[in-house]
């Protein structure tokens, strides 16, 4: 499944890096701690959080995850845009809470 995929079947809004939304995706991680996403978040993962600054970014690209889903209607910031746009690093945003779209990818066979 492609992160265009999950956006269109869970109707999520791509805030950025509408570039890599043809990623595959190959399970997910749910954490917004950032110490702890460094070693739980891998390659082609969705990672879900509520985390918004620019260091979502960074860990994200450096697990080279193929996207972020941030949850409960939380919005990045115009730094973090702006480098998801550069990498190319799908941020997607929802109203749903982070167990609601872990429940939601589950039911996807993510």
């Amino acid at each position: 499944m492609k992160v265009s995929d999950i956006k269109e079947k869970l109707n999520l809004t791509c805030a950025a890096g509408e570039g890599g939304l043809d990623r595959e995706l190959e399970g997910c991680y749910i954490g917004d701690l950032m110490s702890l996403a460094m070693t739980g978040v891998h390659e082609d993962m969705v990672w879900i959080t509520i985390q918004t600054n620019i260091n979502v970014t960074a860990v994200a690209s450096l697990a080279d995850a193929a996207c972020v889903v941030i949850a409960d209607r939380a919005v990045p910031d115009e730094a973090t845009v702006k480098k998801a746009n550069e990498l190319e690093l799908p941020l997607l945003t929802t109203e749903m809470t982070a167990y609601e779209t872990a429940k939601a990818l589950a039911a996807l066979g993510i």
